[in-house]
């Protein structure tokens, strides 16, 4: 199943890239994410918890940034465990451009399942990701948006070093 779209961010380009490198963030902006920890090699180990039709289950996962160009590009991959319900896993390319307004960010996601979650039906599978992906970059587009307009020159504040 292939998911697409697009998202104007009122921000910087290098401040979208920042954000979805920022395990804070990437907690906020993941539907139903109970959890982030950014690993020391640069990944990101995260939980996240949905509801898939009847079934219900808690994916313990990993989110690594793969291809990337700085601040331009990468395919954001994300394999995770349901336990019983069974397994999820994607590849997200994200592409970020300048405009004159900030940052036009696009992505095409495609994702894969299996185990019980497979046999719930393609149909409800394919809506439940596409509202997942598009409830993630609404979300990070919110975010941003909101971070921009409320700091002087446009700068969102930066995280404490780690």
């Amino acid at each position: 199943m292939d998911i697409n779209g697009l998202q104007h961010i009122a921000a910087p380009r290098e401040r979208v890239w920042d954000a979805l490198n920022d395990p804070d963030v990437l907690q906020r902006c993941v539907p139903g994410c109970e959890s982030v920890e950014k690993l020391p090699d640069g990944a990101f180990r995260i939980v996240v918890a949905t509801a898939i039709g009847p079934l219900r289950a808690r994916f313990n996962g990993l989110l690594t940034m793969a291809d990337a160009q700085p601040p331009q590009s990468c395919a954001i991959v994300f394999e995770g465990q349901g336990g019983p319900v069974g397994f999820g896993k994607g590849t997200t390319t994200v592409v970020l451009d300048e405009t004159a307004a900030g940052t036009e960010l696009r992505y095409d996601a495609a994702v894969q399942i299996g185990g019980k979650l497979a046999q719930v039906g393609s149909r409800l599978i394919d809506g439940v990701a596409k509202k997942l992906s598009d409830a993630f970059f609404n979300a990070l587009r919110e975010e941003l948006d909101a971070a921009h307009a409320e700091t002087p020159g446009g700068q969102l504040p930066l995280p404490p070093p780690a």
